[in-house]
């Protein structure tokens, strides 16, 4: 074995696919609870626990940063974040509850394209032509997902891509406030803001869940918390071009859960689509990786 193969295999990736992978079964795990649930509660109320449950996980995390790590000087950009955030969130746990689990799954994987197209479009970064053609290859995996003019595409589809959108515009406020915020100032904003924010929508349709259903409810924000944590420290601990293709796990638990929890049976399509979406989002990736790589240091 190469050198260069034996650093792909190091103990840092090795530790980042492992959290890569428990990250993916927290966040199916996470989507087929909010299916379960919904049944009963209205999507836009799933969000508000979602929301308040997982500050469970991030107030103690936040008390031992202290005070001072989340100063800014920026409000108004993370209010905007945590507005944009709740508003994908609440098209995304709405389509859980409507489409096929593998679909919201398959198109979710078009969240990075559609950032590096608003990057290029809103904030004039470089994107090259490679890039720009896995896009167009994205844009081809989400039209055999949905098959327009052979299958219907419904409100839970649509509400997919809005999702997506959206989301993509939560990643370019993120990089605005990364230029003069701490990442540990984003997280705590981000995490203190959407949870009244959630709130305003879920009591429009508001009914007290049952004590099971809060059990469940807590499970959701627990552990959709978790699975982010560990994505995070997944990219910390490894290389991204090795830990991100980890990512499409999150499709194969969700065809099993699917399967087995409410008798889904995912079409050649959502897989054939959603390994299209995803090996273009990891090519222009590994290829915004190279390209940082590439730009020389500024001089001091």
């Amino acid at each position: 074995m190469s050198a260069p193969e034996f650093r792909t295999l190091g103990p840092g990736n090795l530790r980042g696919v492992l959290l890569m992978v428990f990250s993916t079964l927290c966040m199916a795990s996470m989507h087929s609870l909010i299916r379960y649930v919904s049944a009963d509660l209205h999507p836009f109320e799933v969000t508000f626990f979602r929301c308040a449950f997982g500050l469970l996980v991030v107030v103690p995390w936040l008390v031992r940063q202290g005070p001072s790590s989340i100063r800014t000087q920026r409000f108004s950009l993370h209010l905007a974040r945590a507005a944009v955030n709740i508003g994908s969130m609440l098209c995304f746990f709405w389509a859980l509850s409507l489409a096929p689990l593998t679909e919201v799954t398959a198109l979710g994987f078009l969240s990075p394209l559609a950032a590096t197209a608003l990057a290029a479009l809103l904030l004039r970064e470089q994107v090259g032509l490679r890039r720009w053609i896995a896009i167009l290859v994205g844009f081809v995996g989400a039209l055999i997902v949905l098959r327009p003019g052979f299958a219907a595409i419904g409100q839970g589809q649509i509400l997919t891509l809005v999702s997506v959108v959206l989301w993509a515009g939560v990643l370019i406020i993120i990089k605005l406030a990364g230029r003069t915020d701490s990442a540990v100032a984003i997280t705590a904003w981000m995490s203190m803001l959407m949870a009244p924010l959630a709130l305003i929508p879920a009591l429009f349709y508001w009914t007290w869940p049952t004590l099971p259903q809060f059990g469940w409810l807590l499970v959701i924000g627990v552990i959709g918390n978790i699975g982010q944590i560990a994505m995070t420290q997944a990219l910390k601990e490894g290389e991204t071009a090795v830990v991100m293709p980890i990512d499409f796990f999150k499709l194969i638990w969700i065809t099993f859960i699917a399967y087995f929890a409410f008798g889904e049976t995912p079409g050649i399509h959502s897989w054939t689509g959603g390994a299209v979406i995803f090996g273009a989002a990891a090519y222009a990736a590994m290829r915004e990786r190279r390209r940082r790589e590439e730009i020389p240091p500024r001089a001091p």
